[in-house]
């Protein structure tokens, strides 16, 4: 297997330009793109600044968007395929009312409509668009507030399957949407969240 690391701030449009140029000289292609770069802005609404909703917004829409035109420009759309997985929230389907997060909720919920967006205009050039929106996940940003005795309350009351996701219950979505199976799968936002959002 041949793989290169390369630094990139995804908020920083030259530096995407230039890390997606690096790959391409090396490779010659990109395949698979997938955007799973984000953070979280916890709080009440009333409080939150100005300055944390735009820092929201720029990871997680923003620099989501960027990488994905980038990639589609430089790779993809010459090459007539590609595939791209913007990696979105249940949180960007439903709204909550167990914690304030209204940054990362708005900003989730743009990556779902510009999954939409995207499909729906280059798929004509044989590239398709997709998201995953996870549910609760065990990350080295979660533990600690999932394994409280408030959250574990909540997944037995608020999850059908009445736990979080393991390790590897994640992945199988995304290696579907970047495999041949899905080459007619183009557009939608697929909940991982052991029914949260069906309820």
């Amino acid at each position: 297997v041949d793989a290169i690391g390369v630094r990139c701030d995804i908020t920083d449009t030259e530096m995407v330009k230039e890390a997606v140029k690096t790959i391409m000289d090396h490779f010659g292609r990109i395949d698979i793109l997938i955007n799973n770069a984000g953070t979280g802005a916890v709080g009440p609404a009333e409080d939150i600044t100005d300055e944390q909703f735009a820092h929201e917004m720029n990871i997680d829409l923003f620099g989501s968007f960027k990488m994905a035109r980038e990639v589609a420009k430089q790779a993809m759309i010459p090459a007539q395929y590609g595939r791209i997985i913007n990696i979105a929230s249940m949180y960007g389907l439903v709204g909550n009312m167990i914690v304030g997060s209204a940054p990362y909720h708005a900003a989730k919920g743009g990556v779902v409509n510009l999954t939409r967006a995207l499909a729906a205009e280059w798929g004509k050039y044989g590239v398709t668009v997709n998201s995953i929106c996870p549910g609760y996940f065990y990350t080295d940003l979660t533990t600690a507030t999932l394994d409280s005795d408030y959250f574990q309350a909540i997944a037995k009351s608020n999850i059908p399957l009445q736990r979080y996701g393991k390790a590897g219950e994640l992945d199988t979505c995304a290696l579907f949407l970047a495999s041949p199976c899905s080459t007619y799968v183009n557009g939608p936002n697929i909940a991982v969240d052991g029914g949260y959002t069906c309820i």
